[in-house]
C-alpha cells in the first residue's frame, strides 16, 4: 500500500527541509514510515521525526531582511566554525534502524534494517566490516570513521536475518599510537528471537533503532614477556637449537580427516559432547604441526551434517594470527564438507 503511505506523508524524497533543533538544512531521501524520514544533512545520513523536521519556507520568510550592505573586506571575513557533533557516550556502536511498510491487511511489518557505525568516542578507527549469512561472506566493507560520527554501512532485507547472522568488524586506530593495540576484533551473532524482541522493545518506547556495543575503549599493547634464556641454563634446564627441533617433531599432514571413526574405534560409546571434544583436540594437534613445519596450506575435513564441528573451526580459526584466509567451498573430493586454512607467517 506505498501509494496510500505517500498521501499520508508530509514529505516526499528530495525535499528540501530544515532541522528545527540545529537550523541546518538538508534533504529528505527515504520515506520509513508515516512517522520517520531518512534525511541527509552536510554529508551526514541519518533518521528523524517528522515533527523534528520542517520546510525552509518559514524561517526564511521570517527572518529579517538587513536593508543597509556593508562593504566587507577579505581580512575582516571570519573563518566559519565547524560545531562538532555533541558527545552523547562512549564507545563505538553498531545500530540497526527498521524500516517498516504495510502488508495487505494494512498492517506494519518491517521490510529491512539500515544498518549504521556509530562512533561515541573523540578517536577515529580505521575499520574492516563483514556480514557472514549462512557461513558465508554476504557483504564487506573497509573503511575510516571520524570521532565523534556516523557511517551508513547498507541495508540488510529483513527475511536475510532468519540464518543467525554473524557481523564481524576489525577495528585499528586511524592515527597509529605504539602503546596501543595493533588492532582490536569483535563480532555480533543476532538470533531472530533477540531481533523480534528488540523491535517490539522499540515499537513501545517510540524510539527510530536499536545499538549493540561493539568497543568501548580501544585496548593498550601487550607487551610479550621475554625470557632470559640464560638463566634458564643455569637453572639446571637444558637447552636445544629451535633450528634442530622440527627434526623432532611428528610430520605434519596436508590433509586431516576429523570423522570420529577415523580417530577411534570405541566412538560408538562416545557422546556428542565427547566427539567433539576429541575432534577439536586433533584439529588444534595437527594445526599446531602445519605452523611448526611452516605449511602454507591445510585442509580440515569436517563432514557437513549440522555444521557443529565446522562452525567451531571456524571460530576457532578467526582467532589464529597465523590464518590469512579459508574457505568452505565445494571440493571435487569432499563436496562442502571441508575447510581449506591458508597461512601467512609474515603477520
Amino acid at each position: 500500500m506505498p501509494f496510500l503511505i505517500n498521501r499520508k506523508m508530509k514529505y516526499q524524497p528530495g525535499d528540501k527541509i530544515i532541522v528545527l533543533l540545529t537550523e541546518e538544512e538538508g534533504t529528505v531521501l527515504e520515506i520509513m514510515n508515516e512517522k520517520m524520514v531518512l534525511i541527509e544533512v552536510k554529508g551526514v545520513k541519518f533518521p528523524a521525526y517528522t515533527d523534528q523536521i520542517d520546510f525552509p519556507y518559514f524561517k526564511m520568510f521570517s527572518e529579517k531582511r538587513i536593508s543597509d550592505k556593508q562593504k566587507v573586506f577579505i581580512d575582516q571575513v571570519q573563518k566559519e566554525k565547524v560545531k562538532p557533533k555533541l558527545k552523547e557516550g562512549n564507545g563505538v556502536l553498531l545500530t540497526f534502524i527498521p524500516v517498516f511498510n504495510k502488508d495487505i491487511f494494512d498492517d506494519d511489518v518491517v521490510e529491512k534494517l539500515k544498518v549504521y557505525l556509530v562512533n561515541q568516542n573523540e578517536t577515529g578507527y580505521n575499520f574492516t566490516y563483514n556480514l557472514m549469512i549462512g557461513g558465508a561472506s554476504d557483504f564487506e566493507l573497509k573503511n575510516t570513521i571520524e570521532p565523534l560520527s556516523d557511517f551508513y554501512l547498507h541495508d540488510i532485507k529483513f527475511e536475510d536475518l532468519s540464518d543467525s547472522p554473524r557481523f564481524e568488524i576489525e577495528f585499528s586506530l586511524k592515527e597509529p599510537d605504539k602503546k596501543k593495540a595493533p588492532y582490536f576484533e569483535t563480532s555480533l551473532k543476532l538470533k531472530a528471537k533477540q531481533l523480534f524482541k528488540k523491535i517490539e522493545e522499540i515499537q513501545l518506547k517510540n524510539e527510530p533503532g536499536f545499538s549493540y556495543l561493539l568497543l568501548d575503549e580501544y585496548p593498550d599493547r601487550i607487551e610479550e614477556e621475554k625470557v632470559d634464556v640464560s638463566r634458564l641454563g643455569n637453572a639446571g634446564f637444558r637447552l636445544y637449537d629451535a633450528a634442530k627441533i622440527k627434526q623432532n617433531l611428528e610430520p605434519a599432514r596436508s590433509v586431516v580427516d576429523l570423522h570420529i571413526e577415523k580417530l577411534t574405534n570405541d566412538w560408538k560409546q562416545l557422546s556428542n559432547f565427547e566427539i567433539l571434544t576429541m575432534q577439536l583436540k586433533v584439529f588444534e594437534k595437527y594445526y599446531e604441526l602445519a605452523i611448526a613445519h611452516y605449511q602454507p596450506t591445510l585442509t580440515i575435513i569436517h563432514g557437513v551434517g549440522l555444521g557443529k564441528l565446522r562452525d567451531e573451526i571456524h571460530e576457532l580459526l578467526r582467532l589464529k594470527k597465523e590464518v590469512s584466509s579459508f574457505v568452505n567451498q565445494y571440493n571435487r573430493l569432499y563436496g562442502y564438507g571441508a575447510t581449506e586454512i591458508y597461512f601467512d607467517y609474515k603477520r
